[in-house]
């Protein structure tokens, strides 16, 4: 059945999901605008905490895709924040610290993406310069990036240790890579905790957790692409 069956307009309610609708979950918000600022429509019982589609679209006409490099934003005053509690400056968190955890969690994130297109049976993937007609873009940003206790570089031994890692929000668009018209938006918040159990944070444990959150994301999209693609309801 092609996508465009499970798409809703403002009008046409009875014809149900819709994509990422398929990922059977919570409602979003009340308070949250039932269409957006460019057209696209909020959609009910997502397992991501928002998703908005384009009513009247059909992925299933899309034979590739690409992955475009994800960007990373700290929540507002993070680094003050951090600072803020920290008495020594060598412990401080500095601009060289925070772009390297941009760095780092941006190739993790695209890389999920990659792989979880990769996986048996493989998507056909398409190097984001050569995207054209027939290509559905990926565009992953992780916002409101808020690491509790970051692995700063500085010099003697310190340590952390923390019952949570901290959060983030994936902010995924998918979008037409000829015309770069977006037709779904994605926004879904996720917080790690360590079982309420005091945790020695540094950057392994800060990378690994960040890595169970974007496995979770990358599964949900995988999950809703195979049904619509290959009918799995499994």
């Amino acid at each position: 059945m092609k996508l465009i069956d499970k798409v809703v307009g403002l009008v046409r309610p009875l014809l149900g999901t819709v994509f990422l609708a398929l990922l059977v979950g919570c409602s979003a918000s009340p308070t949250v605008p039932e269409i957006s600022h460019d057209g696209l429509v909020l959609q009910d019982d997502t397992k991501f905490g928002m998703v908005y589609a384009k009513p009247g679209v059909d992925i299933s006409a899309y034979e590739n895709f690409a992955v475009h490099h994800c960007t990373v934003a700290f929540r507002k005053n993070w680094q003050r924040d951090q600072n803020s509690t920290r008495r020594s400056t060598t412990r401080r968190v500095n601009d060289s610290d925070m772009e390297a955890i941009r760095v780092n969690l941006g190739e993790l994130c695209e890389t999920e993406f990659l792989s979880v297109l990769s996986v048996e049976p493989a998507y056909s993937i398409v190097p984001e310069a050569q995207a054209a007609a027939g290509t559905l873009l990926l565009r992953p940003n992780i916002i409101n990036l808020d690491v509790v206790a970051p692995d700063v570089s500085s010099p003697g031994v310190s340590r952390s240790y923390t019952t949570e890692s901290g959060e983030m929000t994936l902010f995924l668009e998918v979008a037409d890579a000829s015309t770069g018209e977006t037709l779904f938006r994605i926004v879904d918040r996720r917080r790690n905790l360590n079982a309420m159990r005091l945790q020695w944070s540094n950057s392994v444990t800060n990378t690994a957790d960040a890595k169970r959150i974007l496995n979770a994301w990358g599964g949900q999209f995988r999950e809703g692409l195979d049904r619509i693609y290959r009918g799995d309801n499994s």
